[in-house]
């Protein structure tokens, strides 16, 4: 092909892409537009501003400081600590914060915390962006705020691999504390398979470029900033495509999501793809043997599809299974009241495991 032949082809493909480009963000706009004109119950919801009964500053093994925020004092039953996932904060738990704070069978101390780079906790080094990592960050805040009495852990997606990890390197923990494990769109590998709703010939071709999708956003990072905060449409319905199931999802709870997503930083994104995808603990699970355990998956999750929650299932037969019909990743959010009813329940089972101690601990089940 002639030099004049090939720049007239390359010309009339940036034609089409720029006429897809205008008549996408034209879409996109009006797509927005009416979402946000919709009536929206969650409109006056507290997002991010709920009340702690204390703030403190947990410092990670690396010296990496984490905010921790706790709600209830003395005369607990049990203390929940709730780890969430990449690219969000502790307001992922923001429904269950609420919902769960006036149980009074049992009666919760509850611990919520931003995992490091994400939030208001530091970012540390880039070797310091590993789900190993994560796991000692969750003994650290362990040690600092609930050194005694039954534990139950609840881990959002990256959350869940977080306590996964824990239970690698601390299975005593696990037999000698933890009376209940929440996993909720959570993994225990195989995440390069995972197309996130895209074609196959992207997910063929993303494990190899990884590395170089993380180097480019690392050396772009102060660029990639920039263009964030510049705000845009697309950012909005992207968050409401790959967050949520449903199409009638209040646009404060998407607009909520998509402040935590975008206030992340990208030296955050950039570190912690590799370890997501090498993430990898079925190994770890026979440490929840004996341990009240549940499992919950949304039908139309695309970031950690219902089949790995399936699959925790088969691997752990005695865990409860739940799967939300019509929940995606955040159905933890906008299925709030049917995960809600769902942990009431697992933590009256969890409860009632707390005399016991040890692999002699009995658990009931109850379903």
């Amino acid at each position: 092909m002639s030099r004049r032949r090939r720049a007239g082809v390359i010309g009339a493909v940036m034609g089409i892409a720029a006429t897809g480009v205008a008549a996408g963000i034209a879409a996109e706009r009006i797509a927005v537009g009416r979402a946000r004109l919709a009536a929206d119950p969650e409109a006056e919801e507290p997002y991010g501003l709920l009340v702690a009964d204390q703030e403190p500053i947990v410092s990670a093994d690396d010296g990496v400081d984490l905010h921790v925020e706790v709600v209830g004092r003395g005369g607990a039953d049990l203390t929940m600590i709730f780890v969430h996932g990449y690219c969000l904060d502790m307001g992922t738990w923001h429904y269950q914060r609420r919902g769960l704070a006036d149980l009074r069978d049992p009666r919760l101390k509850m611990v919520f915390y931003d995992q490091r780079g994400h939030g208001r906790s530091g970012r540390g080094e880039p070797p310091g962006y590993t789900i190993e990592q994560l796991g000692r960050d969750l003994e650290s805040v362990i040690t600092a705020v609930a050194p005694t009495g039954p534990l139950v852990l609840a881990g959002h997606s990256m959350g869940g691999m977080s306590i996964m990890a824990l239970a690698e390197q601390h299975p005593e923990l696990f037999a000698e504390r933890v009376v209940g494990v929440a996993l909720v769109s959570s993994s225990a590998g195989d995440l390069d398979t995972v197309s996130f709703g895209m074609p196959r010939v992207v997910n063929v071709i993303r494990k190899p470029l990884m590395p170089l999708l993380a180097s480019g956003l690392r050396s772009r990072a102060k660029l990639l900033e920039r263009a964030r905060r510049t705000g845009s449409d697309v950012v909005w319905l992207a968050t409401r495509r790959w967050a949520f199931g449903t199409r009638q999802v209040s646009s404060a709870l998407v607009g909520y999501v998509e402040r935590m997503n975008s206030t992340t930083p990208v030296e955050t994104i950039a570190g912690f793809l590799a370890t997501l995808s090498d993430h990898m603990r079925y190994d770890a699970l026979p440490a929840f043997d004996g341990i009240e355990t549940i499992l919950i998956g949304g039908e139309k999750d695309l970031m950690t599809p219902i089949e790995h929650t399936r699959r925790l299932a088969v691997a752990m037969p005695a865990a409860e299974f739940v799967e939300i019909a019509g929940g995606a990743h955040l159905a933890l959010m906008d299925h709030a009241e049917e995960v809600n009813d769902h942990l009431r329940r697992f933590l009256l089972r969890a409860a009632a495991a707390v005399p016991f101690t040890g692999r002699q601990r009995k658990v009931r089940r109850g379903r």
